[in-house]
């Protein structure tokens, strides 16, 4: 493209990445050096950016950034004063990227600039940050926890002196000027990646998570019963539940959100009462709330988080339940109006049985069960009843009984 344009462009970033490593690749983004918002607008691109100037391809539809500058003035990832100056370099541009993987660009004849080691840090596997102005943008915390998560499998990890250098950020008071929707809106991604544990345990390592989710750092150190739960540690337990939930339904953030805080309740239980947790499913409702009214979490994701806190323990014990019991947390899930609700309510409690040393692997029964009632309940008609002249109570008495009946037929319970 630079051969019909009258300034220098490169792909940039994430595709870039991905390419080195093999993985096929989503979004292209592109810098523009040398060029100004109005020679842009004469090339035909469409201006989108309000921050600083970004410019959609007219045919491809694609990002085109201005090569910039910046400059902290102020706290949090808002305070920054950009130069897009036509003099702005690539290479000024590139260093003010968060990981060294992330600062690699390709010219229009697939030729790589590196100045920073990306490619060296990707044989090395290492999130390692490009350069001191990393320490500015508190959100690189959580995108260094995320790319994590994501690149775990392939045995990446994080630089000991970034690590150091997310500490002291944290000591700082940097992440404290997150706002809610930002925290969100990184965790999402992270809970939707290959391994969030990895993003826990970064998080947990710099100790960003102690003030973005206390409700969850508070679990580390918290025993569970050995017989339950060999790996003792209730932090470590999460941990094995995200990665579960992550194999039992990659990419579902919904899901992730549900095994993220289904043992909230653990960290309320007196120590006097440890390792057991009795009532842990219904005390963890308020941390879970508190901590959904914060980041202000969508209804959808609360409302499956706050199923499998409450009624996790119901669903591992769905062998051993009895028609009208079975029946009745099908009722209390709503999944006879919302089927689908059952779906992630019991992948969520998979990965919850599944996370614990020793179990990865286990069979988990429960699900075929809760689904072969769920069918049979739904099965039930009115029609019948109403053809005899029920109403009312005694119609929803009479509809209740059929259900039963079909869920003991079906689950072959007495």
């Amino acid at each position: 493209m630079s051969a019909t344009l009258p300034f220098d462009v490169y792909l940039v970033g994430g595709a870039v990445r991905d390419r080195l490593l093999g993985r096929v690749g989503g979004d292209r983004d592109w810098v523009v050096v040398g060029a100004t918002p109005q020679a842009m607008l004469e090339a035909g691109f469409k201006p989108v950016g309000r921050d600083f100037p970004v410019f959609l391809h007219p045919q491809t539809g694609e990002e085109y950034a201005l090569a910039r500058s910046e400059r902290k003035q102020g706290h949090g990832y808002h305070g920054f004063v950009f130069d897009t100056d036509p003099a702005v370099t690539l290479e000024q541009d590139l260093v003010r990227r968060d990981l060294t993987i992330n600062a690699i660009a390709e010219d229009a004849q697939g030729r790589l600039v590196d100045p920073y080691g990306g490619r060296r840090d990707l044989a090395a596997k290492l999130l390692r940050h490009v350069s001191p102005a990393f320490a500015e943008d508190p959100v690189r915390l959580l995108r260094v926890a995320r790319f994590a998560a994501r690149f775990a499998p392939l045995g990446f990890r994080v630089a000991a002196e970034t690590l150091q250098l997310m500490r002291t950020m944290v000591a700082g008071g940097e992440v404290d000027h997150l706002v809610p929707e930002r925290v969100w809106a990184e965790l999402r991604k992270g809970l939707a990646e290959a391994r969030p544990a990895a993003m826990l345990r970064v998080l947990c390592d710099c100790g960003a998570l102690e003030r973005l989710l206390p409700e969850v750092d508070a679990l580390y150190g918290v025993p569970q019963r050995a017989e339950y739960h060999p790996e003792i540690d209730t932090g470590t337990h999460l941990e094995m539940v995200l990665d579960a939930a992550a194999a039992l339904a990659p990419g579902d953030d919904v899901v992730g959100f549900a095994a993220l805080t289904h043992d909230l309740g653990k960290a309320l239980t007196p120590r006097a009462d440890w390792p057991r947790h009795a009532g842990h499913e219904t005390r963890g409702l308020a941390p879970l709330r508190a901590l959904c009214a914060r980041l202000r979490v969508g209804n959808e994701h609360r409302a499956l988080a706050e199923a499998v806190c409450r009624y996790h323990l119901d669903a591992h014990r769905a062998l051993a339940l009895r028609a009208g019991t079975l029946l009745l947390l099908l009722e209390k899930l709503d999944a006879l109006r919302r089927p689908q609700r059952l779906d992630g309510f019991l992948l969520a409690c998979e990965a919850d049985a599944r996370g614990r040393a020793g179990h990865a692997h286990a069979p988990y029964p429960q699900a075929a069960r809760l689904r072969a009632a769920l069918a049979a309940a739904r099965a039930v008609r009115s029609e019948p009843l109403l053809a005899q002249g029920l109403a009312g109570p005694a119609l929803g008495e009479a509809l209740r009984a059929a259900r039963c009946r079909a869920v003991a037929a079906a689950c072959r319970l007495d």
